[in-house]
């Protein structure tokens, strides 16, 4: 079975079904939620540094601007590497309409991928707390882009980001009937979760927005 669903659709993540499957046995609010979205599930998000940069400049502003702010980027820089961003420099990032703030960001992040001070091509093989340490050493790159990372580029299954406001209102609105709750509650609500944290709470995101925004 898992491997004909693996052929029918290649692009979902290796764990996801199982993911599913558990956290419905396991929790009612997620027996409930899961089925509401049929085969959706999360899908990856391109190249390492494409993907922070893009999340650097949608800090902070509505997703209209940032994605208005984002082709502006690319036409600016279209093959969007490292090499290309140093170039063009800070006069040509400003122009894209990126703040004093973001343009010094992104030509940080550029000087670490060229300069090799984060490594990029071993992640994959690294522990979730070993590469979110290495990011958060860039400048504009705090813990929740990390976690966003880790989840939306190399498909972690585990990660549970409790700086983020949208898993926090999607445990208030389905787990406490809208109460606000704090962190400590989202941990004690995630414990049942283990170890698919990424997947219920992408579920819980889904639950307040049908439709997934891009990272």
């Amino acid at each position: 079975m898992s491997s004909i669903n693996k052929i029918m659709m290649p692009d979902v993540p290796a764990y996801w079904l199982e993911a599913k499957s558990e956290l419905m046995k396991r929790d009612r609010i997620m027996n409930r939620l899961i089925p509401q979205f049929g085969d959706l599930h999360l899908v990856g998000r391109g190249e390492p540094f494409t993907t922070l940069a893009r999340s650097i400049i949608g800090q902070q502003i509505s997703v209209k601007s940032a994605e208005a702010t984002w082709q502006r980027f690319l036409s600016a820089c279209p093959k969007c590497s490292p090499a290309q961003v140093i170039k063009i420099g800070n006069e040509g990032l400003s122009s894209c309409g990126l703040s004093k703030r973001k343009t010094e960001y992104i030509l940080d992040l550029a000087e670490h991928f060229k300069e090799k001070r984060v490594h990029a091509d071993k992640w994959v093989e690294m522990d979730d707390e070993d590469v979110i340490a290495e990011l958060i050493q860039i400048r504009g790159i705090g813990r929740w882009t990390a976690e966003m990372f880790l989840i939306f580029n190399l498909l972690r299954p585990d990660i549970l980001p409790l700086d983020d406001l949208g898993l926090l209102k999607g445990i208030s609105v389905n787990y406490f009937s809208g109460e606000p709750v704090s962190r400590s509650d989202a941990r004690e609500v995630a414990a049942n979760w283990e170890p698919w944290r990424t997947v219920a709470t992408w579920y819980l995101w889904r639950s307040l927005d049908p439709v997934p925004v891009e990272y």
